[in-house]
């Protein structure tokens, strides 16, 4: 299968540059796979969709304020890092501006000398291998100096970065959201809750390299970086439980979706099981694949040629989610992070 195979022409203005002002509003396309059929409706249906005992899986990643912008310590330049993952103590994977003028051994102050770093080595992809040196907690320092990163497709500025991270979003790690948990309010888990359906959570820290548009042209080809997760005993036996009682298991984004098949197994008993977790997957998931937990899946509107396009492609069909963008196009739905919701049962 080609890489060539998800591409898909989007016109400019259908891709959302803000949130709608109640989250739970935008709408929702609604995917039958067994049917092969496409409805419209809002994301407040939701729950007409769900039974009492099915169970509801989060994303409860925070986005970190990944991007920071301080100076040169010799010339006094403005430098931009974006962090990208933590390698080991102090050290990052970064993405930084001008690349060109930051050759290993460079020194760099953030927040007035609150926080210095130095250019450790240079890694493929324009990335550099940064070290930190900080007094104090790196987290809070990075709450006073960073900011909140948002995709390079949204050009309008957010007053409000909270708009950018789940009502549910505690653990922090992330440096992009798992977007498909944004429409989401605390008023419709309620009503979700209320009517039987079981939550549970995971953590997965999610980079930029799953919203990047696939280089390779098989995509057999293409090397998935990895994302560290977190699955606790306690959510795993929730998960377990709702299978057990025959119940259908919805991942809220293609984030949930990679964790759970990540840790899935079948027990002696042939039973369909997850387990307990603390590590990292570079799980690649894309037709044909065979979903061993999942049921139902919550997702956003993803960026031609990318890894969450396959992923939803291998979870309907390639035929079956083309058709339906094709739809969301002329239906004028919203598009990407900010975006409309898509719920393929």
């Amino acid at each position: 299968m080609e890489v060539k195979d998800f591409e898909y022409s989007l016109p400019n203005e259908l891709i959302a540059q803000e949130p709608l002002k109640r989250r739970d509003s935008s709408r929702l396309m609604v995917i039958d796979r067994s049917k092969n059929t496409v409805q419209h409706g809002i994301f407040t249906d939701l729950p007409d969709y769900l039974n009492p005992g099915d169970c509801l899986i989060c994303n409860n990643a925070r986005v970190i304020p990944a991007r920071i912008r301080g100076k040169k310590a010799k010339t006094g330049g403005n430098v931009e890092f974006l962090l990208l993952s933590e390698v080991a103590p102090g050290k990052w994977e970064t993405l930084v501006k001008p690349g060109r003028r930051l050759p290993e051994g460079t020194s760099v102050e953030f927040g007035d000398g609150r926080l210095t770093a130095k250019i450790e080595e240079r890694l493929p992809e324009g990335k550099r291998l940064v070290s930190f040196e900080h007094e104090g907690s790196f987290q809070d320092i990075l709450e006073m100096v960073g900011e909140v990163p948002l995709p390079s497709y949204i050009h309008k500025n957010i007053s409000n970065p909270g708009c950018y991270q789940t009502v549910y979003a505690s653990n922090k790690g992330a440096v992009a959201a798992p977007t498909a948990g944004l429409h989401f309010t605390e008023e419709l888990l309620g009503t979700i809750r209320k009517k039987g359906i079981h939550t549970a959570s995971i953590t997965l820290d999610v980079g930029l390299d799953s919203f990047r548009p696939v280089k390779a042209q098989k995509v057999k080809e293409h090397k998935m970086h990895s994302e560290k997760f977190f699955i606790s005993k306690k959510d795993a036996d929730v998960i377990n439980n709702a299978i057990d009682g025959g119940n259908k298991i919805i991942a809220v984004g293609t984030t949930s979706a990679r964790a759970l098949e990540t840790v899935a197994f079948v027990n002696g008993q042939g039973k369909r099981r997850v387990g307990e977790f603390r590590g990292s997957t570079n799980l690649f998931i894309y037709p044909p694949y065979d979903f061993k937990i999942v049921d139902s899946l919550v997702t956003n509107f993803h960026l031609p040629k990318s890894t969450l396009l396959m992923l939803v492609s291998a979870f309907a069909s390639r035929e079956l989610i083309m058709k339906g963008y094709k739809i969301a196009i002329k239906e004028r739905y919203r598009f990407f992070s900010f975006g409309d919701a898509m719920l393929i049962v």
